[in-house]
């Protein structure tokens, strides 16, 4: 069956790093596009950033840009989300989506990860 996991999550400091993975069973995140979305509390979910099919282009939302960089490791079937200077506001649970096209819209994604928490707090 089809699973995307995230992991990678924790609590961090202002001005810290983390990276959260997306690694997949039962297909190849090389024949899909990488979404990565988030959701804080009383907020819509939104797109933070996206890596094309079997590609390297990416694109990211304007608040993570120069920060936040989404990268493949094809050998271990995994997507990253490396989160660099981050800020409160950053606060959220993180998901990965897989589809058919790289947007920072929901729409373009067919599988959804659970989630991962970031809580970015001094």
């Amino acid at each position: 069956q089809f699973q995307l996991v995230e992991s990678g999550g924790g609590l961090v400091q202002p001005g810290g790093s983390l990276r959260l993975s997306c690694a997949a069973s039962a297909i190849d995140l090389r024949d899909y596009a990488i979404g990565w979305f988030r959701q804080a509390p009383g907020k819509e979910r939104e797109g933070v950033g996206d890596i094309s099919y079997r590609g390297g282009i990416t694109n990211y939302a304007d608040s993570v840009k120069g920060r936040f960089t989404i990268s493949r490791d094809n050998a271990k079937n995994t997507v990253y989300l490396q989160m660099n200077s981050l800020k409160p506001e950053d606060t959220a649970v993180y998901y990965c989506a897989a589809g058919g096209w790289a947007t920072l819209e929901e729409r373009g994604y067919d599988y959804w990860g659970q989630g991962t928490q970031v809580t970015v707090s001094s």
